[in-house]
């Protein structure tokens, strides 16, 4: 059974009823099933975790993602995660029997569609890309919404769909395909950021620290502690007990501790590294927040819901 997984993130955290009727937009597809909903009120940021056949999940994203649109407003939008628009990115994974073109197909699709209905600038990366420099999302995301006017008059960075616009309301969209990420993110006890930038910095792997883990520092005011937020591109390269135990490492030699862990969205299994949750001092976990919990129930049932 061709599985597509769907993880729009929003440059929404902290109206909840806003974010909710976000995600009641997919729950009213049929043939969509909702895995998970995550809010952060200091990123101001939440991300959305669905699955369905291809066209399903195609339709599903263009009813989250156009919600969105309706409902948040980015000229007055702030938080700590870097972010291009009011839907920031759309990623599809190729679950199942689902392949790479499969994903591509339906990422490109919607992004065509999803421009067209909304006039705004959408950039497409991973596997999804139009152009060798535009593969990786940072790349594109540099600067920020607060760049993006200036960015779409530039020669090279003219967008894949869309008007060559900038749309004050809403910003633009990063649309693309890869293989199942980890977001992962470990809070410190600690309310100094230069700690969690540092050790941010040094495991992040341009910077020469572990392969395949994009890493930053930031500051949680809400609880007045410090977060190392990553994204693992690769679990079968670095997972989520390598990474746990390098911050671990770095933190005690600065006489920190590790208050918890948390994972945003879901992951597989493998991604956790063959230990529990409890090593990882993971909050708010279950067996729903893995992959194969679900793909398993879709198998079985050869349906979606």
């Amino acid at each position: 059974m061709k599985i597509i997984e769907c993880v729009p993130n929003f440059s929404e955290g902290r109206d909840r009823a806003k974010v909710e009727a976000i995600a009641s937009a997919a729950t009213n597809v049929p043939g969509v099933k909702v895995l998970n909903l995550c809010l952060d009120c200091d990123h101001n940021r939440s991300v959305l975790t669905f699955i369905g056949t291809p066209e399903d999940a195609l339709t599903g994203a263009l009813a989250v993602c156009g919600k969105a649109i309706e409902l948040i407003d980015m000229s007055s939008h702030g938080g700590v995660h870097p972010r291009l628009g009011a839907v920031d990115v759309v990623p599809f994974i190729p679950l199942s029997d689902a392949t790479v073109v499969d994903a591509v197909t339906v990422a490109r699709r919607f992004g065509y569609l999803f421009s067209g209905r909304h006039q705004l600038p959408i950039y497409f990366y991973g596997e999804a890309s139009l152009y060798p420099g535009r593969r990786d999302l940072s790349d594109i995301r540099a600067g920020g919404y607060e760049a993006l006017a200036k960015k779409l008059q530039e020669p090279g960075w003219a967008p894949d769909a869309g008007p060559k616009i900038f749309n004050e309301k809403s910003g633009g969209t990063v649309v693309g395909v890869r293989m199942p990420l980890v977001a992962y993110n470990i809070n410190l006890a600690s309310s100094d950021l230069a700690t969690a930038k540092d050790i941010a910095c040094t495991i992040r792997e341009r910077n020469g620290g572990l392969k395949k883990v994009k890493a930053m520092g930031v500051m949680l005011a809400s609880r007045d502690i410090v977060q190392v937020s990553m994204n693992l591109t690769d679990y079968r390269v670095t997972n989520m007990k390598a990474v746990f135990d390098r911050v671990r490492e770095l933190a005690t030699a600065k006489g920190v501790e590790i208050i918890e862990s948390e994972l945003i969205g879901l992951a597989p299994e493998a991604a956790m590294g063959g230990v529990d949750a409890p090593y990882l001092k993971l909050v708010d976990f279950s067996p729903e927040r893995l992959l194969e919990f679900h793909i398993e129930q879709m198998c079985e049932s050869g349906k979606v819901y």
